[in-house]
């Protein structure tokens, strides 16, 4: 199991932002920083985002490789999946494939894409058998 995950942004306040509004639809609202002078010489500033007691995943500023990642993100239903889209959306993503079953993985795969104001691939998706 992952414990988090950190991804460069090339603007902190407006990737920050981002998250804050395509993530809420997920459950992922608790917000941390973590100031890089705290940690080990040249510890990045951190701005992280959590659900449920944990920080899991994580904005530095630095260099953007865009598409080099992808975050799938565990909805809760379907209805999630759409909220998070319709949010990520509103927040200023690029589609990347609308909500939808992805058949080419399992008909009960449930799933929205769309990429972040640098290019990042995020997946929303609901897998029934999961829950």
């Amino acid at each position: 199991m992952l414990d988090h995950v950190f991804i460069s942004v090339s603007d902190i306040g407006r990737s920050v932002a981002f998250y804050e509004k395509a993530l809420a639809p997920l459950g992922i609202t608790v917000r941390h920083d973590y100031d890089g002078k705290q940690g080990p010489p040249g510890h990045p500033d951190l701005y992280g985002f959590g659900a449920g007691g944990r920080i899991f995943f994580w904005l530095r500023p630095g260099v953007v490789e865009g598409r080099a990642a992808h975050v799938g993100f565990v909805a809760a239903s379907r209805e999630a999946v759409e909220a998070a889209y319709a949010a990520a959306m509103a927040a200023g993503a690029a589609d990347n494939g609308p909500p939808g079953a992805r058949l080419h993985y399992d008909p009960r795969y449930y799933a929205a894409n769309v990429l972040d104001p640098d290019g990042y691939s995020l997946e929303f998706v609901f897998k029934s058998w999961q829950h």
